[in-house]
């Protein structure tokens, strides 16, 4: 039989991957099915409320009946896919033996302790995807070189303002600004025979897929509650989005204000 002690330090730490998942981006889902899978090895019953601010644990020790509830904040951290992949799989390794519990807090704080990209590598490939999707829309090469400066420039102050902990929605809104006034630089002076495509497409790099998706997945798996919230985030950074596109053609009298 564990003592109350292990069992404390199996909820603990359950706590603290939870943050870790829900504050990297995961799913509803996924966060059941990872932490379910965790509890199990220890020997723990857990039942969870996911919330969109925090999650709910209740959590009972099989053995001795020990029980325990906390609720759990998100870790503040950026959407990392690559953390999710390192979560999910310590989650493996704990249910299926590999990695004992004095190794598991390391493997953890290793993994939401992952270095970050370099910025130069992951603003050159933003930039390469907004091309090719100027390209994949019918954008010939000055349409997509237009597009690549101003999805440089528009990354580069996304990532200065994140940094210096500026609200996302005005970084929404000012970088879609910024991309718009260049991406409409091709057809002001009529640089290529496709502008409108450069324009079109300007701040799609700003687009929040991944909370469309997670909500989408959320709604599937019935956690209405999380899948309302996180469209609304989503709705709300893409209006802030399409607001300062709209300034960008207004401040150019281009587009639809042409």
């Amino acid at each position: 039989m564990r003592t109350t002690s292990t069992f404390k330090e199996h909820t603990a730490f359950i706590g603290t991957y939870a943050a870790a998942l829900l504050g990297c981006g995961a799913t509803c889902v996924r966060l059941e099915k990872n932490i379910g899978r965790i509890a199990s090895a220890y020997g723990i019953e857990v039942e969870m409320t996911i919330m969109p601010r925090h999650i709910h644990l209740f959590m009972r020790d099989k053995s001795s009946g020990t029980s325990e509830s906390a609720v759990i904040e998100p870790r503040k951290m950026p959407i990392s896919f690559r953390c999710n992949t390192l979560l999910s799989r310590l989650s493996w390794e704990i249910a299926d033996g590999q990695i004992e519990f004095s190794g598991a807090g390391a493997a953890l704080q290793r993994a939401v302790s992952q270095p970050p990209r370099s910025k130069e590598l992951v603003t050159f490939m933003v930039c390469c995807a907004s091309a090719s999707f100027c390209r994949l829309f019918g954008g010939d090469l000055a349409a997509m070189g237009v597009l690549m400066l101003s999805t440089c420039a528009g990354f580069m102050l996304r990532c200065h303002l994140l940094e210096r902990k500026v609200d996302i929605r005005a970084v929404m809104f000012l970088c879609a600004l910024v991309s718009s006034v260049l991406g409409a630089t091709d057809m002001l002076f009529s640089i290529g025979s496709t502008p409108e495509i450069a324009l079109g497409t300007s701040v799609l790099y700003l687009v929040p897929g991944i909370p469309f998706l997670n909500a989408f997945s959320d709604v599937i798996n019935r956690h209405y509650i999380c899948a309302f919230s996180r469209f609304m985030d989503a709705v709300v950074l893409t209006c802030c989005l399409s607001a300062g596109l709209c300034t960008g053609l207004l401040v150019m009298n281009a587009g639809m204000f042409r």
